[in-house]
């Protein structure tokens, strides 16, 4: 997302040259607010490509080095990306998808729904992991003081 929003802060994805642009162009025809400057969108987006980045920056370095606040750190960054996925599309949603290609069964389906879902299934998964990691290390630290028979 850190070009898109350079493109975007100097100029527009649309009048963009270049592989990169050329990826939001295409992608732009199923999502008409990538091609200008949508400040919803490219806000969303500067908060992505800082906040989310570092969180993954972190969240990579936890999980290597085994640290304790790992699960922390990726509850909060998948929490950060179900909430951005969230207000990238129930605004849009709201006004009656006027930006969106709901006809085009590729747009649709493949960009739109398919594309989009990765961003929800993946944190989702990871907070699952998440949650029943923690729940392990709970019932581990409560079993620690009781006797065994």
């Amino acid at each position: 997302e850190g070009p898109f929003v350079y493109l975007s802060l100097v100029g527009s994805v649309a009048h963009s040259d270049g592989l990169i642009a050329s990826l939001w162009k295409e992608y732009g025809k199923a999502d008409a607010r990538w091609l200008y400057l949508d400040p919803t969108i490219v806000s969303l987006e500067i908060l992505t490509v800082v906040l989310d980045g570092l969180l993954a920056l972190i969240l990579i370095y936890a999980i290597v080095k085994e640290k304790y606040y790992r699960h922390f750190v990726q509850i909060t960054l998948c929490v950060c990306e179900l909430y951005g996925g969230w207000m990238t599309f129930c605004p849009e949603w709201l006004m009656g998808s006027p930006n969106l290609n709901t006809v085009s069964w590729l747009y649709f389906w493949v960009y739109l729904v398919f594309f989009n879902g990765v961003w929800v299934l993946i944190p989702g998964l990871l907070l699952w992991q998440s949650w029943t990691e923690l729940k392990k290390m709970h019932h581990k630290g409560t079993n620690v003081g009781k006797k065994s028979p």
